[in-house]
């Protein structure tokens, strides 16, 4: 089956693996991405759409572990000013890290085109601006919740129990009306698991397949420390979406928009 993602003003096909630029506006991200509102975070944006980035995905809210949840209000106060500044000159889609399904509304109003939603839709909430806007959602699994996440980390066998998570919140999101052609599913590294479990998760991806385009976020993520110790967390990072693509990622949701993609064009060329 050809995979196909059709958003408001285009569709992304999966020939070649994607790259989604992250764009972090939040002040405690463990990430050095740009972490303010305004002229800086507008420049960014589009400094990655012409590094080759396809999506570029914005958050006004931390997910990292231990972190605390703020308000809608707080979040959109940090996101919607600049979708409204990037998004009818972008030629790529933006897409939203949210979990607040006020804040997703608000997002799709002000332009952009994919809610991702690192709460997996598990929000019943989250199904009617999805569902109405017609527009593509990224699915993750989360074990747990971003403060406690990594306190109680998964148990028996990982890749069973995601794969069951998708198959029951792809019937619920078709069953509440997302078009099945709408729907991107992550599997969640870094949240709610062990750096093995990141590792077989990364070693397994084809399972979690199922017909949809697969995400993977590996990014600067503490357990790159123990998959690869001999590299910087940022060529760890490279390194990591390279091997996520040639393990069945069609997209790599990613900080270094330009190194991702010069590895990934020399990966293809090498072919």
């Amino acid at each position: 089956m050809t995979l196909l993602t059709e958003w408001r003003r285009g569709s992304i096909t999966y020939d070649l693996p994607k790259v989604m630029g992250i764009l972090n506006l939040t002040p405690d991200s463990f990430s050095d991405t740009v972490r303010s509102s305004g002229k800086a975070a507008v420049e960014r944006i589009f400094e990655m759409e012409d590094e080759g980035a396809d999506i570029i995905d914005i958050g006004g809210e931390s997910t990292r572990p231990g972190s605390i949840r703020i308000t809608p209000e707080e979040e959109m106060s940090r996101i919607i000013g600049v979708i409204k500044e990037a998004a009818p000159s972008l030629r790529v889609p933006i897409s939203v890290d949210t979990m607040n399904p006020e804040t997703a509304e608000a997002a799709l109003d002000a332009g952009a085109s994919i809610i991702n939603d690192v709460n997996g839709l598990r929000d019943d909430r989250m199904l009617k601006p999805v569902s109405s806007a017609g527009v593509p959602v990224v699915i993750m699994h989360m074990h747990g919740v971003p403060r406690t996440m990594q306190d109680d980390t998964m148990s028996g066998n990982v890749m069973t129990q995601i794969s069951k998570f998708f198959d029951d919140i792809c019937e619920k999101a078709v069953t509440a009306g997302i078009k099945e052609r709408n729907i991107i599913l992550d599997p969640g590294i870094g949240f709610g698991k062990t750096y093995q479990q990141n590792t077989e998760i990364i070693s397994s991806l084809r399972i979690l397949r199922k017909g949809y385009p697969l995400l993977t976020g590996t990014s600067m993520k503490s357990f790159l420390s123990y998959a690869y110790p001999d590299l910087t967390k940022e060529k760890a990072s490279i390194l990591s979406a390279t091997e996520c693509v040639s393990n069945g990622a069609d997209i790599v949701r990613v900080h270094n928009v330009k190194g991702t993609v010069n590895e990934l064009k020399n990966k293809e060329s090498d072919k």
